[in-house]
């Protein structure tokens, strides 16, 4: 199994839409792509805004790749995200998972 993680700093006022974002758009497109797994949010308050972390869980890069394309180490931000957020990282990192106890 490949964990793919990606992190952005909201806004403040702009956090709760996040979430609401990822629930009602992001997470139905994943859900119907193969290989998929699962998602975490994890959310903090840091000086640069609200931190987030996502971390979706897929059976392999092939499968990622469905999700992100061929350069898979490019992160997906959708257009209506972009504007959620303060700062976020282009890229996202790759790790495979060698224990899991969820």
């Amino acid at each position: 199994m490949i964990a793919r993680m990606w992190r952005g700093f909201a806004f403040p006022e702009k956090a709760d839409d996040y979430v609401k974002h990822l629930q009602a758009s992001v997470l139905p497109e994943l859900r119907q792509i193969e290989g998929f797994q699962g998602v975490t949010l994890m959310r903090r308050d840091s000086p640069q805004g609200v931190e987030f972390m996502v971390l979706t869980l897929w059976e392999s890069l092939d499968a990622i790749r469905k999700f992100a394309g061929q350069d898979a180490e490019v992160a997906v931000v959708a257009p209506a995200a972009q504007g959620l957020f303060r700062e976020y990282d282009p890229t996202v990192r790759h790790f495979e998972v060698v224990l899991d106890t969820l």
